[in-house]
């Protein structure tokens, strides 16, 4: 099973791509994490942020994997403890489907994408900074993958 983040936006700070990296690395024998950073639709005067999230959802929905499970990253989605992720991961393992975890612009995602979506996960009450979410995505894979594998990194 493989996993692949689509985000909205491009040129994330260096902390975030090198924490990013980092995560990534960790969990490529648990579970392999590819990025793939999707440009924002064009906003500003004059300019309608509906079809801005209409472009964006299109391309967010033609970078997922064919027959990947859609999870959503959503202020309105499902929150997860470590270990509820954790359970979340071994549920997916046994679907034996991809992942694509959606993170969407500054609009938020588009109707179709949500319709896409098999399952929404929230990271918290708080809004986050999309670039944040990345980081913060990569790095709560690694800690389920690592309580699933009896792993120390997680002491909870």
């Amino acid at each position: 099973m493989k996993a692949r983040l689509i985000a909205v936006g491009e040129g994330a700070p260096g902390w975030v791509t090198e924490g990013f990296s980092e995560y990534r690395k960790r969990l490529s024998h648990w579970l392999p994490l590819d990025l793939v950073e999707i440009a924002p639709g064009l906003r500003g005067k004059g300019r309608d942020p509906r079809r801005a999230m209409q472009d964006e959802g299109a391309r967010v929905l033609a970078a997922v994997p064919k027959g990947a499970r859609v999870v959503l990253l959503d202020g309105g989605g499902r929150p997860h403890s470590s270990e509820d992720l954790a359970a979340r991961l071994e549920h997916w393992r046994a679907g034996g489907q991809d992942l694509a975890f959606l993170i969407g612009g500054p609009d938020g995602h588009a109707p179709e994408v949500r319709t896409a979506a098999a399952e929404s996960w929230a990271l918290g009450p708080a809004t986050l900074p999309h670039m944040l979410v990345r980081l913060i995505v990569a790095e709560q894979l690694y800690r389920a993958a690592s309580i699933l594998a009896n792993h120390p990194y997680h002491r909870g």
